[in-house]
């Protein structure tokens, strides 16, 4: 009888061991899959965040050269920046970007300011053109910054 129990007892223990080395290799390899998956994911955000900053250098160089009027390439770049949740840390380093935003991001723009009165148009135009003319010297020289930009470490 107890030959019996010892050669039960083993074919418990060896299915008990089968079962833990497979459940073992499950679980390499779901992490090997995880692993995986999340350097794709991180491989996907550097694409993004450097499409993103090489949109930054772009427009900063368009509107430097004339090809972009300022208030766009101030509304894109801070949209741009907005998207990378950078704002807050790079609005120090652009302070009169941002503050030109802070005029211009509620303007409406195509069909929705077609639709104002001459009147809010002509108003608006002209807190535009206000910033736009205080803010120019500023707002070129921090575009000529924003034409080699690279964000630090931390982001």
């Amino acid at each position: 009888m107890t030959t019996a129990l010892i050669v039960i007892g083993f074919i418990i223990i060896t299915t008990l061991a089968g079962y833990a080395t497979a459940l073992l290799l499950k679980l390499r390899k779901q992490s090997i899959q995880k692993k995986k998956h999340q350097q794709e994911l991180k491989a996907i955000n550097q694409a993004r965040l450097d499409e993103h900053l090489n949109s930054i250098r772009y427009i900063a160089t368009a509107m430097l050269e004339d090809r972009c009027e300022l208030s766009e390439g101030v509304m894109r770049i801070a949209k741009l920046f907005s998207l990378l949740s950078m704002s807050e840390q790079v609005e120090a380093q652009y302070p009169a970007i941002f503050k030109h935003f802070a005029v211009i991001q509620d303007h409406p723009i195509m069909a929705q300011r077609k639709k104002l009165e001459k009147q809010q148009r002509m108003k608006l135009d002209f807190a535009r053109m206000r910033s736009e003319a205080e803010l120019e010297t500023d707002i070129l020289e921090e575009a000529k910054q924003l034409t080699s930009f690279t964000p630090s470490p931390l982001h």
